[in-house]
């Protein structure tokens, strides 16, 4: 028996969604591999010691990175209170912590936390100021590459909306309405019949 529906075809499948399980098994086998390395040259108390070390650095450095979060998420809240007091939006260069980057700290500890000497030289960039701020504007501009590129009516759009702002700062709320969607009867949900011969 056949209907008039074409059948389902599969998704896409993404490129990272192909490599990532090939890039993450490679860096496993590296990271082993220099483990290896490295006790036979060292010992394997220094190769201990190191990702011991590494563990409790990235520990301090989440904790911090936390406690830094929290405090800009509070003092977000205490300004958007104020502005909603005196009716005034704080300006860009009031906003505590706007710049800071603090996801890449986060990141960097966690991989300071990940057993390994190639995630503790990746955590041990991301610890560093200048390389967390390129990072930053580059993730920046590939997520505005990315909606630009987006078709309407997706996410995009939504946050296009969201960036609509007056000359006083304020938001304006709204709604977008399409004039050029079809205004024909419904089509009606439920299954369709099958076709006869």
């Amino acid at each position: 028996m056949t209907t008039g529906a074409p059948p389902p075809l599969a998704p896409k499948r993404s490129r990272a969604r192909t490599y990532l399980p090939l890039g993450v098994a490679a860096w496993l086998v590296l990271e082993i591999w220099l483990l290896t390395v490295v006790a036979n040259a060292a010992g394997g108390l220094t190769v201990f010691a190191l990702l011991v070390g590494g563990a409790v650095l990235g520990a301090a450095v989440v904790k911090r990175a936390g406690r830094r979060a929290f405090r800009n998420l509070t003092s977000t809240f205490q300004q958007a209170q104020a502005a909603a007091q005196t009716g005034v939006a704080p300006s860009p260069a009031d906003r505590a912590g706007a710049d800071d980057r603090n996801g890449f700290l986060m990141l960097g500890g966690l991989l300071l936390m990940i057993p390994g000497l190639l995630s503790d030289a990746a955590g041990l960039l991301l610890l560093i100021p200048q390389v967390r701020s390129f990072l930053g504007r580059y993730a920046e501009k590939a997520v505005e590459r990315r909606m630009s590129a987006a078709s309407p009516g997706s996410l995009q759009d939504a946050f296009q909306q969201a960036r609509i702002h007056r000359p006083d700062g304020k938001v304006v709320q709204g709604e977008v309405i399409r004039q050029d969607a079809p205004q024909g009867p419904p089509r009606p949900e439920g299954p369709r019949p099958p076709l006869t011969p």
